[in-house]
């Protein structure tokens, strides 16, 4: 014992001696190195660019546990500006990590920044994805792990087993060619096919699927129970996710556990993630269909954008054969979703990160401080483009990261006046941003009157999923929320003619992006921002910028290149350099302990 005990206090001071810079916080660190390039894959059968993660398509996944620190080099070596977003994890005070445009300003082409952040408080599954110029329609993105400390128990079993799967509509094109294809006012039109973990579908049939596509295959044992983290990670596209003869237990979303219940099939919309326990409890006569298929689509037309991969038992007898399982029969009918989706419930009895009851907080009880509708409609024309629209307002990205222009005193970078409600006046382009208040609790419906399936999303927090229904919203509608139990979470889905809405506790200062994770929808303009300042800022409140912070804009000029450039120095390789040091002296004590 007397020798760990060393071991470990000379493990501390290498730590120290190596990144003296880190040692501010007790929570433990872990350390990530992103390259995001291009590289040319076939997940369709036909070559394309798309983009990688450490020369992986999709990239690596994150694993990190409540309270780690979080550091994450990015080498951008792309022709064009990157940014990853991390949707879901809330950079407590910490907008300045969050990686959008109106929280950072971009990493240019050659060039390397590491995020640092702490992921406070939290548990779940999650994802990571470029969030500049429609890249993520070309890749980029992976999954992201916040487990439990091992003093705070999982409310079910510890499974035998992590799977992950990343689902999503895909196109042949490449971003670049999509998104000329919305600069130029057309529609992008039906994905070419449906992607699970980069691959295309298994040939399950000869019409549909050509063959010689690579497929995803997922081993498992008979009788072992697995969890199955399912993120649709597409542009636009709801999927029904489904595996053939097996149950798919309901547990856990984006950050928060569930009421337990089993479903056949289960309907993830754009930006969503689940987690499902399965068990393997069939037979091995054959191996079983994991399929993802889109929803809300004439079926025969949309026919080959299915994905599908192989559940291969390690006793199985022979390959999977025959029809795919049956999707929803309901391609016209929202009320079965609907009704699925009113079904997720937050299970109030388990604890969350930290040692107390997720549902001791009782949000039915609190007085909701301010309103906001915010309305989507079909797209219009402002300035001779298609635009899209929250409240008429089409959104302008602005020059200068919101928070970073009020510190520099940068006027007119934005504007503090995104109204509450829509407003009968012509549709115009802005940087409109909410002046959200510190400590409010508010309430948020987003009302779609468009003709396709939304999904929401906002940065920097988790919300109550209150309600949702047909037609418009009015306040007699808060009568039917769920004001005990709902579900809480980061991305919601709104359906076509219909409303969601949300409760939001603002107790984390900083700047949030509000905004439709379908790519196209965002990409022309469906988002805004939520400014949460402490009125009685002490400078304590909220975290200062970061020593490594970009400047860009009209603050481009305080900007010193060789900080950030591929010829300076930085993170990454100190931390290779060290870990190479760490090592070495490991091995010596070791050898005399």
């Amino acid at each position: 014992m007397a020798s760990i005990s060393l071991t470990t206090s000379l493990l501390g001071l290498i730590f120290i001696a190596i990144f003296p810079s880190f040692t501010f916080a007790g929570d433990p660190y872990v350390f990530y190195d992103f390259r995001i390039s291009y590289i040319t894959a076939s997940p369709l059968g036909i070559a394309q660019q798309v983009i990688a993660v450490n020369g992986k398509f999709p990239g690596p996944f994150i694993n990190a546990t409540t309270n780690n620190n979080v550091a994450v080099n990015v080498r951008n070596d792309l022709d064009e500006d990157l940014l990853l977003t991390w949707p879901g994890i809330q950079m407590r005070r910490n907008s300045w990590q969050d990686g959008l445009l109106g929280t950072n300003c971009p990493i240019p082409p050659k060039w390397n920044w590491t995020y640092q952040f702490q992921v406070k408080d939290q548990i779940g599954s999650f994802f990571y994805f470029p969030s500049l110029n429609f890249q993520r329609a070309s890749g980029g993105f992976g999954p992201f792990i916040l487990n439990n400390r091992e003093v705070i128990p999982i409310p079910f079993p510890q499974p035998d087993g992590d799977i992950i799967m990343l689902i999503g509509d895909w196109y042949t094109q490449n971003h670049k060619a999509l998104r000329a294809t919305l600069d130029a006012g057309k529609d992008l039109g039906i994905p070419d096919g449906v992607l699970i973990n980069g691959k295309g579908p298994y040939q399950y049939n000869s019409t549909l699927v050509r063959a010689g596509i690579e497929y995803e295959s997922v081993p498992v044992d008979p009788g072992k129970t697995y969890r199955l983290r399912v993120h649709n990670v597409g542009i636009s596209t709801s999927l029904n996710f489904r595996i053939q003869n097996h149950n798919l237990l309901l547990v856990e979303t984006e950050g928060h556990y569930t009421v337990q219940q089993n479903f056949t099939d289960f309907d993830i919309h754009v930006g969503q993630s689940y987690s499902f326990l399965v068990t393997m409890d069939q037979n091995a006569s054959s191996d079983y269909y994991i399929v993802a298929s889109a929803r809300f689509v004439n079926g025969s037309t949309w026919e080959r954008v299915t994905g599908v991969a192989i559940l291969h038992y390690s006793n199985s007898k022979g390959p999977a054969t025959g029809p795919l399982p049956d999707p929803p029969n309901d391609t016209y009918d929202k009320e079965r979703s609907m009704n699925q989706a009113r079904s997720v419930r937050q299970n109030v009895t388990a604890s969350g990160a930290r040692p107390n009851p997720q549902g001791s907080f009782h949000y039915g009880q609190i007085t909701v401080t301010q309103t906001y509708l915010l309305e989507s409609a079909p797209l219009v024309t402002i300035g001779g483009s298609p635009r899209a629209t929250l409240n008429g307002i089409s959104f302008v990205n602005p020059d200068i990261p919101i928070r970073l222009a009020d510190q520099n005193n940068v006027k007119g970078a934005y504007k503090l006046d995104f109204p509450d409600r829509p407003f009968n006046r012509r549709p115009h382009a802005d940087r409109s941003v909410l002046n959200a208040s510190y400590k409010g609790f508010i309430e948020v419906v987003f009302q779609n009157n468009d003709t396709t399936m939304q999904s929401f999303h906002v940065n920097g927090y988790s919300f109550f999923v209150a309600g949702m229904g047909y037609g418009d919203w009015s306040e007699d509608k808060r009568g039917s929320y769920n004001k005990w139990d709902a579900i809480s979470r980061c991305t919601t889905q709104v359906y076509p003619g219909s409303w969601t809405a949300i409760l939001i506790s603002l107790d984390n200062v900083g700047t949030w992006n509000i905004r439709a994770e379908n790519l196209d929808k965002w990409y022309l303009g469906q988002e805004t921002y939520m400014k949460i300042i402490n009125p009685e800022e002490n400078g304590e409140t909220e975290m200062a910028p970061p020593s490594n912070v970009l400047y860009c804009g009209a603050l481009r000029s305080l900007q010193t290149q060789n900080r950030h450039s591929s010829g300076g120095p930085n993170f990454a390789g100190t931390w290779r350099s060290g870990n190479i040091l760490l090592m070495a002296l490991l091995g010596f004590i070791l050898i005399f302990y």
